[in-house]
């Protein structure tokens, strides 16, 4: 906290979006932009929201950065990989359902789910670079807000509180994903429904 602290103080608000893009472009820190936002909303209320925008801001950019990087060092490879089979398979899977993985590890806090290694394969498979920034906005938005308005109501208790309630955010976690993936089922039927009606 007081390292935390120390370092708010150095940077200010530019070291959260610093942070927050660094974070999200796969660097590893020894403080994430959780407790980052948490400190300075304890410390700061006032700045809480700021720091909640421009965290998201930083995450945007350093995602962004990861999934540039895998669509060009990664897309070749995969084509070649990918042109049968379960690796077919998985590819059109991934380019159907993979934003849902995108969106529920980067919108629940303090669960474990490799964000990263699916930032990855959206750039490397091909996801729409418009659909991959939508997802991860609407992802970082409520978390970062969430985290600031909780730093700012229980201050250092806050990370006390979300370990308390871990078994809620992870059951959470997984009936978001359930409830996504059978939205996007749902789509996809209505969807093959018309076309038929079409044809």
């Amino acid at each position: 906290m007081d390292r935390l602290e120390a370092w708010l103080e150095a940077w200010g608000l530019a070291g959260v979006f610093l942070l927050a893009a660094l974070d999200s472009a796969g660097i590893p820190l020894p403080a994430g932009v959780d407790a980052l936002l948490v400190t300075l909303a304890a410390v700061s209320p006032r700045q809480a929201m700021a720091a909640a925008l421009l965290a998201t801001a930083g995450s945007v950019a350093g995602n962004l950065a990861l999934f540039l990087a895998a669509r060009k060092g990664g897309e070749a490879w995969l084509e070649r990989k990918t042109a049968s089979g379960r690796a077919r398979r998985f590819r059109e899977w991934f380019l159907r359902y993979g934003l849902i993985t995108v969106f529920v590890p980067a919108v629940v806090p303090v669960v474990p789910l490799p964000l990263k290694v699916f930032v990855i394969s959206a750039g490397a498979l091909g996801v729409r670079l418009r659909s991959f920034l939508f997802t991860v906005l609407a992802a970082r938005v409520p978390r970062y807000m969430a985290m600031a308005w909780l730093g700012a109501r229980l201050g250092v208790e806050t990370t006390a509180w979300l370990e308390a309630h871990l078994p809620h955010l992870v059951t959470a976690a997984i009936l978001l994903f359930v409830a996504l993936w059978l939205a996007v089922r749902y789509a996809d039927l209505r969807s093959r429904r018309r076309v038929a009606a079409v044809e």
